[in-house]
């Protein structure tokens, strides 16, 4: 068994589209960021890319390469999945929490959860989703960005211990 634990920022700026969980959230701000910023995606990629001993999402998806120039963190998980299955890995869980003062996202966690578990090929029961506000305290309690915080747990596969 391996644990990984991620965290991950991104600023809210006017122009871009919120995107979390794979979730386009209508907001009148987005998430400032080479990709689509997906903050939930990023620190759960860093986690079991941890959990792995496999470095961070700044390794594999590199902020100067134009590949990945608003690609979507779904497609990036995917990858990250790919990676995880060629060690020889399965995710057992993953625990993820978002931190926000607005918008509500209470509404999008099922779905949330939903895409995540159907890229990682796991049940949606083992993923969990959490957001919070920092009651107004902090960046996020002001309104400049948002963050998360993710763990996970894998496991080695019987074949390849």
């Amino acid at each position: 068994m391996r644990v990984g634990i991620g965290y991950d920022v991104h600023k809210l700026v006017e122009g871009r589209r919120l995107v979390i969980g794979g979730v386009q959230i209508p907001h009148e701000m987005g998430l400032l960021g080479h990709s689509d910023a997906d903050v939930l995606v990023h620190s759960l990629m860093d986690a079991i890319l941890g959990a792995m001993s496999a470095g961070d999402i700044g390794k594999h998806f590199p902020d100067t390469d134009m590949e990945y120039k608003d690609i979507s963190s779904m497609i990036l998980l995917e990858r990250v999945f790919q990676v995880m299955k060629e060690k020889g890995y399965r995710l057992v869980n993953a625990d993820n929490v978002i931190a926000a003062q607005r918008p509500k996202l209470a509404p999008f966690i099922d779905q949330m959860r939903e895409n995540i578990a159907e890229v990682l090929q796991v049940p949606v029961e083992d993923i969990g989703v959490k957001a919070t506000t920092t009651e107004r305290l902090g960046f996020e309690g002001r309104e400049e960005g948002i963050s998360s915080y993710s763990t996970c747990l894998l496991e080695k596969s019987i074949d390849n211990r």
